[in-house]
């Protein structure tokens, strides 16, 4: 496949990405991922993080139980930050922070596997996509009380000026994400939201990623959209 053509299945994988551990879960984790799937959920990342995570064999049995549900539906299974553990699991990816391994080590580390970088800048997004990043995690676009080390808010303007930058690889919005601001972080510019809490801590799983997801592709296939998107005007946030 075609670095285009992986770049452009990846940006259809990031429209409705649920981040997760067991830590961010009101109900058992495969039970949200099983619902999340259900839902339309396109990607899904394990992130077992935080205060009272998992580790050793319960942290690696829940990783064997989430990517099985992925891989019986299809749904690319990322693990966050930990590429041994994602080696073992043979996992199709790999997502890592700026305070992480570095990703061109990680690129070599996994080969082909899918990887993702956080950025918050410019300069940290052309440095990802030199080492070789499939897409970027951008953000905390709003407020998120989901991760401890979440870096300063920067609202959705830092999408859209990435891609006034020319930065033109796949893009996922992260933090604070809520079914009402899908339109606005898609009009920035992201191709997709990422999302824990906004998931994780309801009831309704599958209903909010079907209207999680809803919202991003039929922005994205709005006409207008896809004209305004060629535009160099600034969006109005």
């Amino acid at each position: 496949m075609s670095g285009r053509m992986l770049s452009e299945v990846v940006r259809r994988q990031l429209q409705m990405y649920l981040v997760l551990g067991s830590v961010n879960c009101l109900a058992e984790p495969g039970w949200v991922v099983q619902e999340a799937l259900a839902g339309g959920a396109t990607m899904v990342q394990f992130r077992e993080k935080g205060l009272g995570a998992l580790t050793g064999v319960p942290m690696f049995e829940l990783a064997c139980q989430l990517q099985e549900l992925c891989r019986h539906a299809g749904v690319p299974f990322i693990i966050n930050d930990d590429v041994e553990l994602a080696l073992e699991l043979d996992a199709d990816g790999v997502h890592i922070g700026q305070d992480d391994e570095s990703a061109e080590s990680v690129r070599e580390r996994i080969g082909n596997r899918i990887l993702g970088v956080s950025a918050h800048t410019i300069e940290e997004a052309r440095r990802a996509i030199l080492q070789g990043a499939d897409y970027l995690g951008v953000g905390p676009i709003y407020p998120t009380i989901s991760k401890d080390d979440a870096h300063a808010v920067q609202g959705p303007a830092i999408l859209y000026e990435m891609r006034k930058a020319g930065i033109d690889v796949p893009i996922v919005g992260i933090g604070g994400i809520t079914v009402d601001r899908v339109e606005e972080v898609a009009r920035a510019g992201a191709d997709g939201v990422a999302v824990i809490s906004a998931v994780t801590q309801t009831e309704q799983v599958r209903g909010a990623v079907k209207e999680l997801k809803k919202n991003m592709v039929s922005f994205l296939n709005d006409p207008i959209y896809m004209f305004d998107n060629d535009s160099t005007d600034h969006p109005a946030f």
